[in-house]
């Protein structure tokens, strides 16, 4: 669909006259023609016929009639790249934004198609209601639309997968009670599970409103799930919301510190959802990465991360039957391997003494070693298995007629002699079946098999610890698996053979996932003490470990790592699903633990959202900002009426009758017409991106309307710039970390705008600067003296920190040169005691875009000459000027998309958000400065009123 619309489309009826406008122009009078004398030659060229009118050109008629069309086109309103059409309901416009991860992509675009929303419902006077689908409604209503601009920029992509259904009450009663509202919906255009349910419901709540859906016209949302360390290579799955977009890229590796591993080649077959990335790498990198992510995709569904539960484990496995040669199919490491290749490496011990193996694969480094029917290792064997399980291994046990008969201590629990036979011709008990899985353990939730028999099983000893330490149990309620801790590994015991002469365990899918979730209890391969570890901090050890892990490092929308948050919680140890906005994605756990929790789990696909349900009319976004061609089209047909007239004082003999000067001065007045024509064009233009500044009254209104942050307007375009998105990334910030929802910032002329709307004042300092004139010195000064605070920020710290002496930088400079004729009182840095470090979050020090400066407030003076002796505040106000040297605004400033502006030095991974943290401080000290020093200073007063 073409990007064009008309602000007024009733007038393109105008078109249809075009045909009796061709008629009225075929026909022109016949030019004079000129006839040589003597009279007899006029008579000899005299035709007897009546003559008739000659026909205009058709080409002179085209012309004219196109002429005739771009005035009505004009008249029409063209507007390129329209916004959504929003004009068609008289009430409020309530606007609709899925913002979950598959927004993230093209984030910057459905933010341009917002602000557009606005600014048209804007211009016909109606309020707006912003309602993510991704966040739960609180206090959603109408509002003003520089309210909406506040809460949209406060917005961004959600990393975890959003259920639309959520917000579905909290709209019904937001359009119950907004009259004839408008409904737009900033699709991602994406099925994450829930888009079928969501369509039909909002049809329902909007039915007889006029909806307008934005979908298309942006890359389709890609994603990874499904990573599978498998023995032919680590494996993940790549999804795509539609079969539109690119059909191949690269999946990238990176291991704990973001260096890359390797990369693999995907490529969509034609018409395909789902395409599979392959990376072909030795199992030592392999189990080395940590991060899966789509090369070009900026979301936190583009990204897979893998924790020890994708690592592939080697597993060594030992014997002691002695038939594993000659009849292999009734061999217990047959049936062991055949279970455990899907998920590890297997390492079988052939033609060697279960005694010699075991030290081979401890020598190895092996997490998990498996001993079917080995009774009693003896020697220096033994006691070096002990010393391996004590570190950290993870050894597995099965039952068999050596171990019946005699067994060492390395078992979960004590074995009573022989073995108990099951449904056999002397035997009075039938066989058993599975009874259940313990909770606790690491077998919870597995489906209990109906079809496995137990024919033969060792017993253990009954003692207090029996309960807790059996995993399975048979039905009448005897043991089938126990583990226990030693030290720091774990020794699991299988009540019946590895092969199917006990039982037909052997020959069963749940023999398979037992196994599985055993391995996975041990590390990658690193050796017995990271096995350990690893299962303790899981809690894949089930009764062994338990509780919750922290969160470490989480993801954002855009699939970066961020610090946690406030409202991230903690999750169960053996979590396994995907990310919810309780326990965003990232890691969780300690560094040699780590739990991984992405955005999607491995069974999630995507698809393209079918809108055919609601009865709305469907946009594409557009790839610019609207753009008026009234004045273009104008100038169009103002050149062609020229040229018409031209061409019809040529037809009419004109330009002969006209020398060559006078010919050439026509050609220089038609041209000086054009071009006068456009320089009024682009004085337009200009008009339009540089209005006037508004009146002193228009000013105030606009100041004094809601709370706002000011800063100075320093006339460097690259400073101010910089300035202004600093301070809209700081109400970004405040709006969601406080109570505080500022209106948009506001740049200020000292000399020219009152400043006492404003409780704080941002002032740059550019090299250079002029000294300002005594009446603007003293409207600073009875600013600052009125209560108001000023932020000077030198933005040199690289240089030289703000007041040191001797200092000569341009900054410091020009610095001293506003500061010069100005009454300021005495200034030092921050004490560690100041309310300025406690206003909203503790802080120590006081970072921007640079770390190495200091924040300078007046100083408070202590008591009897007595540094510590410092009174609770200075008088009951707060410091009146604020310096630094740190760019603050260099490290709040943030683009339209959310991503930060300029980089910070050194660039510590939480130091922006210690900037920010700066900032609120700042703002609640200026706001509340006499009620936040009453509150961090009441042990002082206290003592002081003697209480």
């Amino acid at each position: 669909m073409l990007p064009l619309a008309f602000a007024s489309p009733a007038l393109l009826f105008a078109l249809a006259a075009l045909p009796l406008l061709w008629w009225l122009l075929r026909f022109v009078p016949p030019r004079p023609r000129r006839v040589a004398f003597p009279p007899a030659r006029l008579l000899l060229d005299v035709e007897p016929k009546e003559e008739t009118p000659a026909r205009s050109p058709w080409w002179l008629l085209l012309l004219r009639l196109l002429l005739a069309a771009l005035v009505i086109l004009a008249a029409a309103g063209p507007v390129w790249n329209p916004p959504p059409a929003t004009r068609e309901a008289a009430g409020p416009l309530v606007l609709l934004i899925d913002n979950g991860w598959t927004a993230a992509a093209s984030w910057e675009r459905r933010m341009a198609a917002a602000e557009a929303a606005i600014t048209e419902a804007e211009a016909g006077g109606r309020g707006i209601a912003v309602v993510p689908t991704a966040e739960p409604l609180r206090d959603v209503s109408i509002r003003t639309p520089s309210e909406a601009r506040v809460r949209l920029r406060a917005l961004k992509p959600q990393p975890f997968t959003p259920d639309r259904r959520v917000i579905l009450p909290g709209l019904e009663k937001l359009l119950s009670s907004a009259g004839e509202a408008g409904l737009v919906w900033l699709s991602d255009a994406a099925d994450t599970g829930d888009g079928a349910a969501f369509v039909t419901a909002l049809g329902r709540l909007a039915e007889g409103r006029p909806v307008t859906v934005l979908a298309g016209g942006l890359p389709p949302a890609r994603a990874l799930a499904a990573a599978a360390n498998s023995g032919a290579g680590l494996s993940v799955t790549v999804l795509r919301a539609s079969a539109a977009g690119e059909a191949s890229g690269i999946v990238r590796a990176v291991d704990l510190k973001g260096l890359p591993l390797g990369q693999a080649v995907f490529a969509f077959a034609d018409g395909a959802l789902e395409a599979t990335a392959t990376f072909d790498l030795p199992i030592e990198i392999r189990n080395d990465i940590a991060r899966l992510e789509i090369v070009g995709e900026r979301s936190s569904g583009a990204v897979q991360l893998l924790d020890e539960r994708w690592r592939r484990r080697t597993v060594g496995i030992v014997t002691g039957s002695t038939a594993d040669t000659a009849q292999p199919l009734l061999a217990g490491g047959f049936y062991l391997g055949r279970a455990i290749e899907p998920f590890a490496d297997v390492r079988l011990a052939e033609r060697t003494s279960p005694s010699e193996a075991v030290d081979r694969f401890i020598d190895m480094g092996l997490p998990l070693i498996v001993m079917a029917d080995v009774g009693t290792l003896t020697g220096e064997a033994r006691d070096a298995l002990i010393r391996w399980v004590e570190a950290g291994g993870i050894l597995v046990r099965f039952a068999g007629p050596r171990l019946a008969a005699g067994a060492d201590e390395l078992l979960p629990v004590r074995l009573r002699p022989g073995g108990r036979v099951l449904g056999g011709k002397l035997s009075w008990e039938q066989p058993q079946k599975i009874g259940g899985f313990a909770k606790e353990g690491p077998f919870a939730g597995l489906a209990v098999p109906s079809d496995v028999t137990i024919t033969r099983q060792v017993l253990a000893e009954p003692d207090g610890l029996l309960f807790e330490r059996t995993w399975a149990a048979l039905t009448d309620g005897t043991p089938l698996v126990t583990g226990s801790r030693h030290g720091k590994g774990v020794v699991v015991l299988f009540h019946v053979a590895a092969d199917t002469s006990w039982s037909d365990l052997p020959l069963s899918g749940t023999f398979v996932e037992m196994l599985r979730r055993i391995v996975a209890l041990a590390g990658s391969g690193a050796g017995p003490a990271k096995g350990a570890g690893t299962a303790a901090a899981t809690g894949e050890a089930g009764a062994t470990a338990a509780g919750t892990v922290p969160p470490a490092r989480l993801l954002d929308g855009f699939g970066a790592f961020q610090p946690p948050g406030a409202a991230a919680k903690p999750l169960p140890a053996g979590f396994r699903g995907r990310g919810t906005p309780d326990n965003p994605p990232g890691f969780y756990g300690v560094a040699e633990a780590l739990v991984a929790v992405n955005t999607l789990a491995p069974q999630d696909r995507l698809a393209p959202l079918d809108l055919a349900p609601l009865d709305a009319t469907v946009e594409a976004y557009r790839a610019g900002d609207p753009i008026d061609l009234r004045r273009h089209v104008l100038a169009l047909a103002f050149g062609l009426f020229l040229l018409d007239a031209l061409i019809v004082l040529a037809m009419a003999g004109g330009l002969a009758r006209l020398g060559a000067a006078r010919r050439a001065s026509g050609v220089a007045v038609l041209i000086a017409a054009a071009l006068a024509l456009g320089a009024g064009d682009v004085k337009a233009q200009g008009a339009k991106a540089a209005p006037p500044p508004p009146s002193v009254d228009e000013f105030a209104l606009h100041a004094a309307a809601k709370t706002r942050l000011a800063y100075v307007v320093t006339g460097d375009a690259e400073v101010d710039r910089i300035s202004r998105a600093g301070l809209e990334g700081l109400s970004r910030f405040l709006a969601q970390r406080t109570a505080l929802e500022s209106a948009e910032p506001i740049g200020v002329d000292p000399a020219r705008d009152e400043l006492a709307f404003f409780p704080l004042l941002y002032w740059p300092v550019v090299p250079g600067v002029r000294a300002p004139s005594p009446e603007t010195l003293a409207r600073i000064d009875a600013f600052m003296k009125n209560g108001g605070t000023i932020l000077f920020d030198t933005r040199d710290a690289l240089e030289a920190a703000p007041l040191e002496r001797g200092a000569a930088t341009p900054g410091m400079a020009g610095l001293r040169t506003i500061l010069s004729a100005l009454d300021i009182p005495a200034l030092e840095p921050v004490p560690r005691d100041h309310v300025l470090t406690k206003s909203f979050y503790i802080l120590r020090d006081f970072p921007g875009r640079y770390a190495s400066g200091q924040l300078w407030v007046e100083a408070l003076p202590a008591a009897s000459g007595d540094e510590d002796a410092r009174p609770a505040r200075s008088g009951d106000g707060v410091s009146p000027i604020l310096i630094t040297s740190n760019d603050l605004a260099g490290a709040w400033a943030i683009e339209r998309s959310g991503e930060p502006m300029l980089p910070l030095v050194p660039g510590d991974l939480r130091q922006r958000e210690f900037a920010y943290r700066v900032g609120v401080n700042i703002v609640m000290y200026v706001l509340t400065g006499s009620y936040k020093a009453d509150q961090v200073h009441i042990p002082a007063l206290l003592e002081r009123l003697g209480q």
